[in-house]
C-alpha cells in the first residue's frame, strides 16, 4: 500500500465517522423528543384522571354543590 493510497482511506473513513456520529446524533435526538411526549402524554392522563376523581367524588356526594352564606 503505497502512501496516496492510505491517505485516501484514511480521508474516507474520516467522512465515513463523520457521517456515522451526526446519524447518531439524530436518532438520539429524535428518541428524546419521543421521550419528553410521553412524560407530557402521562402527566396529562394523571391530570386527567386526578379531575374525573374529584368530579366523581363531588358528584356522589354532593360536595361543592351549595354555598354558606348564612354565618
Amino acid at each position: 500500500m503505497d502512501l496516496t493510497t492510505a491517505i485516501g482511506d484514511f480521508q474516507q473513513a474520516k467522512v465515513a465517522s463523520t457521517i456515522q456520529m451526526k446519524v447518531a446524533r439524530k436518532l438520539l435526538d429524535a428518541q428524546e423528543m419521543q421521550g419528553a411526549a410521553i412524560v407530557k402524554l402521562i402527566d396529562a392522563a394523571g391530570a386527567t384522571a386526578a379531575k374525573a376523581g374529584d368530579a366523581m367524588v363531588a358528584a356522589a356526594t354532593g360536595l361543592g354543590s351549595r354555598l354558606d352564606v348564612v354565618g
